[in-house]
């Protein structure tokens, strides 16, 4: 009887352990590394308009695009250094959204994020994909609907295909330093990209002083960093979407990054003033604003004085 009850006994165990082995397997799974970011992409109405702004007024070079069964561009690839692009989606956005269309990180194993972030209880795709341009990737939404990508550069794919090309020496910089976005919930962000994703905050700050307005999040294994634009409950209107949705490209002097941007030809169609001013980070920069409105920053790397700037301690917007 006794040794029944314990072959019993052991079955159901070993029926437990056979039941919780794959979902323990799951949760163990490592995130890979979050090395930065690889594009920012946007919607754009007239490709010609922003060809002319990309390329003849900010310097850099489109390296590639894709076509639609009409032969049409679907979009288009401009290039700022080895590892970081620009794609230009030619659609109009659906009514209420703004021009943001997504943002790209790289990572060095995308099939192995997707298992991680399906560990956490993210909604990840069955199955990673390989795009036209050569590289693996798949997308997700973070808690406020962003679209984020995941990128794994392969070694024949655009990007590292054509490593040391279409970089000509008028490009403004050479590098997106942050990508921004609007962000409704500040603790559900940070449980999604600090908690989950690993990324970590360094910096907020607060236009007002009363409001916070900003927080800067750093990718866990390099540089650049997202922000997140809050804006609580009330939602934005699409002027205030284009400077929210926004990127920041580094310049080591941001007088002088301007000034060479007002020798172009390509500034008497521009149609406006570039102001430099020292943004609340003690950060000299400058916005511009390509023909949809989406605001693109220029701003240099250091405070002006090179001494850290307290964090805000506002209340983020409700």
């Amino acid at each position: 009887m006794n040794e029944r009850r314990i072959t019993t006994d052991l079955v159901k165990l070993l029926a437990c352990f056979l039941i919780a082995s794959p979902l323990l397997g799951q949760a163990s799974v490592k995130r890979p590394r979050i090395l930065g970011i690889a594009h920012v992409a946007f919607d754009v109405s007239s490709l010609s308009k922003a060809r002319a702004f990309y390329e003849g007024f900010l310097g850099f070079q489109e390296y590639g695009v894709l076509r639609r069964k009409d032969g049409s561009v679907q979009l288009a690839f401009i290039k700022i250094n080895d590892f970081q692009h620009l794609e230009l989606f030619v659609v109009q956005p659906p009514p209420g959204r703004g021009h943001l269309n997504h943002v790209a990180f790289y990572i060095d194993n995308a099939e192995q994020m997707r298992q991680y972030l399906s560990s956490q209880g993210v909604n990840v795709p069955q199955r990673i994909g390989k795009g036209k341009s050569g590289d693996l990737g798949f997308e997700v939404k973070d808690p406020d609907g962003n679209t984020i990508e995941w990128v794994q550069y392969e070694p024949t794919g655009w990007a590292m295909r054509d490593r040391g090309k279409f970089m000509p020496a008028t490009r403004i910089s050479h590098h997106i330093m942050h990508a921004g976005f609007p962000v409704a919930s500040l603790q559900q962000s940070l449980q999604f990209y600090e908690g989950i994703l690993g990324f970590h905050e360094f910096w907020r700050g607060s236009a007002s002083g009363r409001i916070l307005s900003w927080v800067n999040l750093q990718v866990p294994n390099g540089q650049d960093y997202v922000e997140f634009m809050l804006h609580g409950r009330s939602q934005p209107s699409l002027t205030q979407l284009g400077g929210m949705e926004h990127f920041c490209l580094e310049v080591p002097d941001v007088r002088k990054a301007v000034a060479q941007l007002e020798s172009r030809p390509a500034f008497k169609t521009y149609g406006r003033k570039i102001t430099v001013h020292l943004g609340h980070n003690h950060k000299w920069q400058a916005n511009i604003f390509d023909p949809d409105g989406t605001r693109i920053e220029l701003m240099e790397p250091e405070t002006y004085n090179r001494k850290p700037v307290p964090p805000s301690t506002a209340p983020p917007p409700r």
